[in-house]
C-alpha cells in the first residue's frame, strides 16, 4: 500500500491523475491529512464515497510508534521510534524561546563514520523513506497538542548523512513547507550535511530558500580526516568551492557547526586556521559544547576554551554563536539512545 504521508503534492497530483483523479484531490487530502491531522479516510466528508472506498483499498496513513520516550528537565523530548519494519530511529525536541526545533533523522544508521558521534557507531541499514521523516514531525506534534504546541523548526540534523539520501530528503523537506502541509517556513528549515561535495553542488540549484549547515569541525585536513573519513573523500578546498558556488547560485549563506573537542581542535591555532579557511565567504559558524559519548575517548572542551576560540572569529569578523545546549540529562547526542538500546538488545539476547 502506498502511505500518503510520503507523497509530495506534486507527485501526489500526478499519481491520482494517472488513477482517473482530478489535479485538485492531492491540495484536498493534504489538508485532510496535515491541516485537520485525519487518519480515516471515512472521515474525509467531501470525498466521495467511491474515493474514500479506493482510498482504502490501495492507501494508509501509519506513522511510526514511540518505542521509547525521555523527558529532560530542560524540556528536550527525545524519542526512539519504531518503524514498520522494525527499525529504530532517534528525533529530538529543542525547545526555544522562539519556537520548538525538531531534529529530524534521514537513514537508519550512518555511514559516515565521523570519530566523535554516537550516530556512527551503528552502521546505516538503509534510507529512511519520505513517510518515515514525515512520522517524526507527525508523532512530535502529537505530544505537543497537550500543551497547544507544534513544531516550528525543523534541522534534518539527525542521525543520518540528508545528502545521501538526497531525493528523499527533498520531498520531506516540500512537504513540510507547503502551506497544506505542515506550512513551516523555509528559512526554518535546516539541512545539515557533513560536507557531501554533489549534495551541496545539486542543493544550490534547487531554488529553495531553507538553510544549509555544514558539520566542519576542523581548520585543516590532517584533523578534519582523522575524525571525519568523508573529508579524504572531499578535502576542505573541494568544499569551500562547492560552499563559494552555494552562496553565489543561491544567494544564502551557510553555517558551520564546530564541535569543540579538548586537545584536538580547540586551540587559538586553530582558531586562526579557521578564520583563513572561511575568509571570503558569507558564512558564519556555530560552535557546539561536545556531549560525550561513551564508546569513544573525546573530551568536552573547557567553557574557557570555548570562550576564547569564540571571541578570537569574532574579532576577525566571523559571525560566530555557542548553541545551547539541550538534554544534558538524558541521552540526547544524535544516535545515543538508539545506541543504548541496540547494546541493551544484544546483552538480553546473550
Amino acid at each position: 500500500m502506498i502511505n500518503l504521508y510520503g507523497q509530495e503534492i506534486k507527485k501526489l497530483e500526478e499519481l491520482l491523475i494517472s488513477r482517473g483523479q482530478k489535479k485538485f484531490r492531492a491540495t484536498q487530502l493534504f489538508s485532510w491529512i496535515y491541516e485537520k491531522k485525519v487518519t480515516d479516510f471515512d472521515e474525509m466528508s467531501d470525498v466521495s464515497k467511491t474515493f474514500r472506498e479506493e482510498l482504502k483499498r490501495d492507501f494508509c496513513l501509519v506513522q511510526p510508534k514511540i518505542f521509547k520516550k525521555q523527558v529532560s528537565n530542560d524540556g528536550t523530548i527525545k524519542l526512539l521510534l519504531e518503524l514498520e519494519d522494525g527499525s529504530k530511529v532517534e528525533t529530538a525536541l529543542m525547545p526555544y524561546n522562539y519556537g520548538n526545533a525538531i531534529c529530524v533523522s534521514s537513514q537508519v544508521g550512518c555511514n559516515m563514520a565521523c570519530a566523535f558521534c554516537a550516530s556512527g557507531l551503528l552502521k546505516k541499514k538503509r534510507n529512511l523513506e519520505v513517510h518515515e521523516m514525515v512520522g517524526q514531525i507527525l508523532v512530535m506534534n502529537k505530544l505537543l497538542e497537550e500543551r497547544n504546541e507544534r513544531v516550528t523548526h525543523i534541522v534534518v540534523m539527525g542521525t543520518g548523512e540528508p545528502f545521501d539520501n538526497y531525493d528523499n530528503v527533498l520531498d520531506f523537506v516540500r512537504i513540510a513547507n507547503h502551506p497544506k502541509g505542515f506550512a513551516i517556513g523555509a528559512r526554518h528549515i535546516t539541512i545539515s550535511t557533513c560536507g557531501i561535495v554533489p549534495g551541496i553542488l545539486r542543493y544550490a540549484k534547487e531554488g529553495l530558500q531553507t538553510n544549509l549547515a555544514i558539520s566542519l569541525h576542523a581548520p585543516n585536513d590532517e584533523i578534519r580526516n582523522k575524525i571525519m573519513p568523508i573529508s579524504k573523500g572531499y578535502p576542505l578546498d573541494k568544499l569551500m568551492e562547492a560552499v563559494r558556488f552555494y552562496e553565489r547560485e543561491a544567494g544564502r549563506r551557510v553555517t558551520f557547526e564546530y564541535i569543540m573537542l579538548k586537545n584536538v581542535n580547540d586551540s587559538i591555532e586553530h582558531a586562526k586556521e579557521l578564520v583563513k579557511l572561511i575568509k571570503g565567504t558569507l558564512a558564519y559558524v556555530n560552535l557546539i559544547p561536545y556531549n560525550p559519548v561513551d564508546e569513544n575517548s573525546f573530551e568536552r572542551s573547557p567553557d574557557k576554551a570555548v570562550h576564547d576560540f569564540m571571541s578570537y572569529l569574532m574579532k576577525h569578523g566571523v559571525n560566530t554563536t555557542v548553541r545551547k545546549e539541550f538534554g544534558n540529562d538524558i541521552d540526547a547526542a544524535c544516535g545515543q539512545l538508539r545506541a543504548k538500546e541496540h547494546y541493551e538488545e544484544e546483552r538480553r539476547k546473550n
